[in-house]
């Protein structure tokens, strides 16, 4: 037989198999989000450098053009200080400088006391917009401008309508001396308008914040919520005035994380897929293990099992046999799996009576109770088996073959053999013992034929010797004689019968005259010890039985209960045996008067050997349960509950009511 393929060993391996996936997918898993961690820096790097540089470039912008409109200024100074009337020539240049840059909100011309001289787009000064409180930080960018000789930028500050503003003052100079002020007014949200592209607002949020965080421009194209921020000093105008530029995620980024959460959620399905994997393979580790706990549990079963097992096909053939049928018949598995009809184990001689006995199991009409076969062994050794079928059905519920357990029965054969002889050696010593102690009965009985043919001898001879004897006297004499030595011989015979060693032989037997030659026999042994016989014998067909062994068993019951009334008052030594037929069976009564029977004895009744008697030796009783049970037939013993002597002993038995 094969070894169990699973093991520790294997159970191990498939759990190291089951961990290199695991280690796999994680290392797998730890590689992705290591790359995407790296394409975000690199992509969050170059998105940083991308906002550096537009940041640099708008600053750069922001700056040439401030620079510019500051020349245009400074050239409208000099001129204005070259021409003393110049409010024509003001006019003419400052609508052409607005209309040129439209980030500019006002140009103003004021005298070196702040006083307006002429503005733009309002002609009044009053009108001027923020002009009207002008705050302190311009009046001080006035101031500076004047003293310093120079273009000056004041701050930035918010004006009423909440818009941030900062102006630009351009000192005019008129032989050296300073005559007053071109001022040019930027709102910070026109200067963002027109120097931020639209394509840059597309990308970012730009804003003009202050140290103080106070916002005074913003511009952009686009909602969300930004990422990167990068801030760049605006000078001019200064004073802590800063660019900044927020970033807003694109649709260009979005594609790579969309890409990577893909790829994370790819993973996490294999990952998932894995694990459902795992779970999979270990409960089919899990049935493996057990399966081979199983087959190894069947495999001790069928190695500790002396019943041998042979299953077949529906065609007789043999798919399985298990060691101990091996043993039984000495074959190899190899020798027998495969074959069909003859099989080698069978008897040569027997093989149509075996063949009949396959093709009947096969036909499903195999006894429920088993039937035995006689087998031989590959060493030509024959053995008795008690053989047992039972249809062999698959998984799927299919009637496939016949599975048969074989049992060799050769030594309880043989044991039973041994049984029956002994069994049949101590009926025929019980049978000489009764012999004996009838013998003298016997020959008290024999003496009466024995006698009278002597008589009519001397009666014979005596009409010889006288000469005077009529024919028919002589004739009757002699036939008397042939009778009387008639009834001698069957004396003799029926002793000889009854102790002659012979096999169990059932036959068609009537129970009356069975009965009816047992009282005859003992019929003188009864009168010598004063004991009344009375047999009460229904009309009972045939039976099949061994009329020698009923015999036995009715005058054994006769004498133990004759020596049982041996105390009894001879007025009440009745002895009565009766047989009815109550259902299926026959029923023999035999009564007496006796002592009756304790429960002590009653337990050991019939226990081989044991006797209450002096001379008996034991055996009586077990030979007589035996003969009855031989007859398929019961026997037990009660009190005599209708014993005068308020004791008694009733044994009975039971033959079944057989037509021969």
């Amino acid at each position: 037989m094969k070894s169990p393929p699973h093991s520790a060993q294997y159970a191990r391996r498939m759990r190291w198999l089951l961990v290199l996936p695991k280690l796999g997918i994680v290392l797998l898993l730890a590689a992705v989000l290591a790359l995407l961690w790296l394409l975000h820096r690199n992509e969050a790097e170059e998105e940083r450098n991308a906002l550096i540089k537009d940041v640099l470039w708008l600053e750069q912008n922001v700056r040439f053009h401030l620079t510019g409109t500051e020349e245009h200024l400074q050239q409208l100074a000099l001129e204005l200080a070259s021409r003393p009337a110049g409010r024509p020539l003001f006019r003419l240049r400052a609508e052409s400088l607005l209309r040129n840059n439209p980030e500019l909100k006002q140009i103003r011309w004021l005298d070196t006391a702040g006083t307006p001289v002429d503005a733009l787009p309002s002609a009044q000064p009053t009108e001027v917009v923020p002009g009207t409180g002008t705050p302190s930080v311009t009046q001080e960018a006035y101031g500076n401008a004047l003293l310093l000789g120079k273009r000056t930028y004041s701050p930035v500050y918010l004006a009423p309508d909440r818009r941030g503003y900062f102006e630009v003052a351009v000192p005019l100079f008129v032989d050296g001396k300073a005559t007053g002020l071109l001022v040019g007014v930027y709102p910070v949200d026109a200067l963002l308008k027109e120097f931020v592209p639209w394509w840059f607002a597309e990308k970012y949020l730009v804003q003009v914040v202050d140290d103080n965080d106070v916002l005074y421009g913003a511009k952009s194209n686009v909602q969300g919520k930004p990422g990167q921020t990068y801030e760049l000093p605006l000078d001019p105008p200064g004073y802590g005035v800063k660019l900044r530029v927020l970033a807003y995620q694109g649709s260009a980024a979005a594609l790579p994380r969309l890409l990577a959460a893909t790829i994370v959620l790819l993973a996490a399905g294999v990952f998932w897929s894995l694990w459902a994997v795992r779970g999979l393979m270990q409960k089919r580790l899990a049935a493996e293990e057990a399966l081979g706990t199983e087959h190894a549990f069947r495999q001790a079963m069928e190695d500790s099992l002396t019943v041998g097992m042979r299953a077949r096909d529906l065609e007789g053939r043999v798919i399985y046999v298990n060691p101990a049928f091996c043993r039984m018949t000495g074959f190899a598995p190899e020798e027998l799996l495969g074959r069909l009809p003859p099989m080698p184990y069978w008897l040569p001689d027997m093989i149509d009576e075996t063949l009949a006995l396959h093709r009947a199991v096969l036909a499903g009409e195999a006894p429920a109770d088993g039937f035995e076969l006689s087998f031989q062994r590959k060493n030509g050794e024959i053995f008795h088996a008690l053989i047992y079928e039972a249809p062999l059905i698959d998984a799927r519920g299919r009637h496939t073959g016949w599975m048969g357990s074989v049992l060799d029965i050769t030594e309880r054969k043989r044991s039973e053999e041994l049984a029956r002889q002994q069994q049949e050696a101590l009926q025929f010593t019980a049978r000489l013992v009764t012999m004996g102690e009838m013998a003298s009965t016997l020959a008290h009985e024999l003496n009466q034929p024995l006698s009278a043919i002597a008589s009519y001898n001397a009666g014979c001879l005596n009409l010889l010797e006288d000469g005077k004897f009529d024919a028919g006297e002589f004739r009757y004499a002699l036939e008397k004689v042939g009778v009387q030595a008639q009834r001698a011989g069957r004396i003799v015979r029926r002793v000889h019968d009854f102790v002659k060693k012979s096999e169990p032989r059932r036959a068609p037997c009537n129970l009356g005259e069975v009965i009816a030659e047992c009282v005859g026999f003992i019929e003188i042994d009864a009168r010598k010890r004063e004991v009344t016989l009375e047999s009460r014998i229904a009309d009972i067909p045939p039976l099949l039985a061994d009329r020698l062994m009923l015999e036995q068993v009715l005058l054994n019951l006769l004498r133990n209960g004759m020596d049982a009334m041996a105390e009894t008052p001879p007025e009440q030594r009745d002895l009565c045996v009766s047989a009815t037929i109550e259902g299926e069976e026959v029923v023999v009564r035999v009564a007496d008067n006796g002592c009756g029977i304790s429960e002590a004895v009653r337990e050991k009744l019939y226990t081989a050997f044991f006797s209450t008697k002096p001379q008996g030796m034991g055996v009586g009783l077990s030979i007589c349960r035996s003969i009855v049970e031989f007859h398929r037939g019961r026997l037990w013993a009660d009190p005599n509950l209708d014993s005068p002597t308020g004791s008694g002993t009733l044994f009975t038995f039971t033959l079944p009511l057989e037509s021969p």
